[in-house]
């Protein structure tokens, strides 16, 4: 097919074309993963300093790749399809001359970044564009999924990864004078996520494209991002994210790829009996679209994030002039700010104000988005009822949720649909991921709030609601009105808030009659009969009065919108990402739905892409699993790991592993060293939990763990200690919700408590606690290859999958945890004798819990120690009784051991003894570690993909030719 042109939007006109001079630009094809001679086009532009000529021309190259032998490297740019490193180094050259934004005197590492990045996005844009054509012209099925959060990473090895050019970049750069690994950590990670929610829509992406299927992301482009994390003396601080200050090199402006988007204001009706949305605030959202390459396959998909402005002329030069400009800029302000930071605090109306309109945006955009592509392949003539046959929009948690109140708005208000036409269109099309089971996850918004900001939105939703109420009035009838207040209290998505006008009367039930007694006789009787006293019944009158005004202080309930009520109702699927977490979605948290719609309720237990978190980031495991298997078509087709199984025990690969596992740990061992001033042993077992700081994720119960540890070291001595403990340097690393008081506690002790141990020349190599500042993709793709032990020790039933505990096994890390999330499948998999299993189960917690309530739990002694040492001062002069706190007493906000640390702790304690236990005999420990990696094929996101593409957007694989 012909090749697409560079995006005008993005590059200068010259670069439109490819010219066809003294080597100035070629195309070259690049291995296919199906080894087919269909052509695969690769720009590479290599540098040349004379003129060129005017004559242009394409020249398409298509060969066949040769076969390699086991001990080739398949990225190398020794492949005859490949591009030789000339050719790349010439094609960086040109970026660092003409495509500048540093000074020209130097090829310094910022520049050699930014100019290897173009030539690699060259070669991306040229494959999007391609993809987007064929798409286009084809007019397929699209799916579009919806995100808050992407946590991309850096995208420099992945692009040069998946496009077979790892080899081809590393030689070019060594003849400029520098190397890959020194180039790519000048990447900063792209600040558009905070954890496994927006990892798992970054791997989503990378599957889509893998497997060609025909599929966009959307998001916002946070100009700060969550916040990057600084550890100090007081624990964790938060400063604003630099990844935008000298650019984006991936990313390409849509100059003309714009949407209004509008708050507040007011509706009023029109002549032509429309709803017209009016007045109000309106900014504008403009697209910047990042490339996201597949596999060894010409798909290139597209990641396209909003960022928010509003045009010049809204500047107020007369403000500004007279002196007030803060006033000037204010619209500005206002519409730069949506896109400022990730999750901003809520806990003011503004913050709740700017949450919402940071969903809406999201929404509105992407959905304007959709429709006009849509109406673009359609033609002349649109027909609506097909757009659910060419649309599947995918809802990433309830942060979407306008999605649905906003296409119907479009298709009513816009294009002219019935309520009834738009509704069936809206449910068709839209799907609900639901990723938590924590109610404060399972967001509520002001009913008042969302009336003002959203007016349009809000008669929608109370349509929907209405809707919603008659379908449960119709299927369950009104024989049983206490059994249907239930009900409706429970499902409709209005909380606190009137029924429908046209339901109003439902539950007004008929007083019981009862014997009346004549006026006369209850002029003078109290209610026995006897005689009134008349200052009796004055006292009684003031203090009826007194309750009345009472009871008129008491407020009113808050009304609220349930936008995951409205997810489940608006959408034509619903699943959970995890066996147990949809077990708990169906039979807990949306129960009722399910019984009213079973059908609308799935699982899918999530992935992660093997690519990044296999391939890339432990090339040292890779190269064992390629040998061993002897294909690398593992990294498409993970089922092949599960054949390493029958070399388990096998004594050569097992050294493999360990050898492989130890280069990785020196380089953590570096890295701590030059991010905390600790130096730790290599030899020492590496336990590791890195995720988002929360209570129900438990840190605190691994610190008191290790704190426990460290008391009982400290009872000993030097001989005793060192028989009866493995060596263990304790990782720790994530981020606290900038305004979660008690998760920033949990930083504050974990890093006290490593000041401590770490300077114990007592304890020494024995035990290590470390907390990784900023924990971020880049961090990860670090620690895990270099993990022996990772804990996933959620509260049973609280985390909906987990997708580190899936990289940590594939990476031949050994878990312990309890039977949470993705965990119950991961030892399924890998087999329970390769799993360390602890805890309470699911099924039991509310049990658990009311036994606390109820004063009957008693703790155990080594929990009750270890607290009590922790308030000795041990640990520095910092006040945590607070903190301790929250495991004490039976009732009350912040108390009661809601997570029930006190009951696990024993088993915990005991479990860690069987893993010390287990790491003695290194022989066992490696053959646990080998059937990880092994039965860790199901966590791939490929097959996650490929189950949503069946079974909910009913997608198929769009190969380019």
């Amino acid at each position: 097919m012909a090749v697409s042109q560079f995006s005008s939007m993005s590059t200068r006109p010259s670069e439109a074309l490819v010219q066809c001079t003294s080597s100035l630009s070629r195309f070259i094809e690049f291995g296919s993963r199906n080894r087919t001679s269909k052509q695969k086009l690769l720009l590479i532009r290599t540098f040349n300093s004379r003129p060129p000529t005017t004559s242009f021309c394409i020249k398409c190259v298509s060969s066949q790749p040769s076969p390699k032998t086991k001990e080739e490297d398949t990225s190398s740019s020794q492949n005859s399809s490949g591009p030789d490193t000339a050719s790349v180094a010439s094609s960086i050259q040109y970026h660092a001359e003409f495509t500048p934004l540093f000074s020209p005197e130097k090829f310094e590492l910022p520049k050699a970044f930014f100019a290897t990045a173009q030539s690699v996005r060259d070669s991306l844009i040229i494959n999007w564009n391609s993809t987007y054509e064929y798409y286009e012209r084809l007019n397929v099925k699209q799916a579009y999924y919806l995100s808050m959060e992407f946590l991309q990473g850096r995208a420099l090895l992945n692009a040069i990864g998946n496009l077979g050019l790892t080899g081809a970049y590393a030689e070019a750069l060594s003849k400029l004078g520098q190397s890959l690994e020194n180039v790519v950590s000048q990447e900063p990670d792209a600040a558009l996520g905070n954890g496994g929610l927006g990892r798992l829509a970054s791997c989503f992406l990378d599957s889509m494209a893998t497997l060609n299927y025909p599929a966009w992301g959307y998001g916002l482009r946070y100009k700060y991002g969550l916040f990057k994390q600084r550890i100090t003396k007081d624990g964790q601080e938060e400063v604003a994210e630099d990844w935008l200050e000298l650019g984006n090199p991936w990313e390409i402006e849509r100059n003309d790829v714009s949407y209004p988007v509008k708050f507040y204001g007011k509706i009023v009706p029109g002549s032509d009996g429309k709803s017209h949305w009016i007045g109000g605030e309106d900014i504008k959202a403009v697209a910047y679209d990042i490339p996201i390459p597949g596999y060894k396959t010409k798909t290139t998909i597209n990641l396209r994030l909003w960022s928010t402005m509003v045009p010049s002329e809204d500047f107020d030069l007369s403000a500004f002039n007279a002196g007030d400009h803060t006033k000037a800029a204010e619209a500005l302000t206002n519409a730069e700010k949506i896109c400022y930071i990730l999750y901003p605090g809520d806990e003011s109306v503004e913050g709740k104000v700017l949450r919402l309109k940071q969903q809406y945006t999201l929404c509105s955009a992407s959905l304007q988005d959709i429709i006009a592509r849509f109406e673009k392949r359609s033609g002349a003539n649109v027909n609506w009822e097909e757009f659910p046959e060419k649309v599947a929009v995918q809802m990433n948690d309830t942060h979407p949720t306008f999605c649905i109140p906003e296409l119907i708005r479009i298709l009513i208000d816009l294009k002219g649909l019935s309520w009834k036409e738009a509704w069936n269109i809206t449910q068709r099309t839209v799907a609900y991921t639901n990723h938590t089971v924590l109610p404060e996850a399972l967001e509520k918004w002001s009913f008042e709030l969302m009336q003002k900001l959203l007016p349009r939105h809000m008669e929608i939703i109370e349509m929907i609601d209405e809707e919603l109420v008659h379908t449960i009035v119709s299927e369950y009838g009104t024989a049983d009105p206490d059994l249907l207040e239930k009900r409706l209290k429970e499902m409709r998505i209005l909380e606190n808030v009137d029924l429908p006008a046209t339901f109003a009367d439902l539950f007004v039930k008929t007083k019981e009659s009862t014997d009346v007694v004549p006026d006369d006789e209850l002029e003078n009787c109290d209610e026995e009969g006897g005689p009134v006293d008349e200052e009796l019944e004055s006292e009684q009158e003031d203090d009826v009065l007194e309750e009345e005004k009472e009871a008129e202080a008491v407020q009113e309930p808050p009304q609220l919108v349930r936008m995951a009520n409205l997810c489940v109702v608006g959408s034509h699927a619903v699943n959970g990402v995890a066996e147990i977490h949809s077990e708990i979605v169906t039979n807990e948290v949306f129960n009722e739905f399910y019984k009213l719609w079973p059908e609308k309720f799935q699982n899918k237990t999530n992935g992660v892409t093997p690519r990044r978190w296999i391939r890339f980031c432990n090339p040292d495991l890779s190269s064992i699993l390629t040998s061993w298997l002897g294909t690398e078509d593992w990294v498409t087709n993970t089922g092949k790991l599960a054949e390493l199984r029958k070399f388990a025990d096998n004594e050569d690969l097992q050294s493999q592993f360990r050898a492989a596992k130890r280069n990785n740990k020196m380089k953590v061992v570096s890295f701590i060293k030059e991010k905390t001033g600790y130096s730790v042993s290599p030899d020492a077992m590496f336990d590791i939990q890195v995720k988002r700081i929360h209570e129900y994720k438990r840190q605190l119960m691994n610190i008191l763990g290790i704190v426990y540890r460290y008391k009982k070291m400290k009872e000993m001595s030097a001989v005793e200690r060192k028989a009866k403990f493995v060596p263990r340097v304790c990782i720790f690393g994530g981020k606290a919700f900038a305004t979660y008081v008690q998760a920033k506690r949990i930083v504050k002790f974990i890093t006290d408590v490593g000041a401590t141990v770490n300077h114990d020349p007592e304890i020494g190599d024995l035990l290590k606690v470390i907390f990784v500042p900023d924990y971020n993709v880049s961090v990860a793709e670090l620690l895990i290859p270099a993990s022996e032990l990772s804990q996933h020790i959620s509260t049973a039933g609280m985390e909906a999958s987990g997708t580190s505990n899936m990289k940590f096994a594939m990476n031949g890390c050994i878990l312990i945890g309890t039977l949470d999330g993705a965990n119950v499948e991961i030892r399924q998999e890998v087999g329970e004798e390769n799993f360390f299993l602890f805890g309470a189960r699911a099924h039991e917690i509310a049990g658990l819990r009311k036994e606390r309530s109820e004063g009957k739990f008693v703790a155990d002694a080594r929990f009750e120690e270890v607290k009590k040492f922790v308030k000795s001062g041990v640990f520095g002069s910092y006040n945590y009784d607070e903190l301790m706190g929250s495991l004490e007493g039976n009732e009350g906000f912040g108390q009661a051991d809601y997570f029930l640390l006190g009951k696990d702790f024993p088993s915990y304690l005991e479990c860690q003894e069987k893993v010390d236990e287990a790491y003695c005999d290194q022989k066992r420990w490696t053959r646990m570690s080998i059937m990880n990696t092994a039965g860790s094929s199901k966590f791939s996101s490929d097959r996650t993909i490929q189950e949503y593409a069946r079974d909910i957007w009913n997608i198929i694989p769009v190969e380019l030719p």
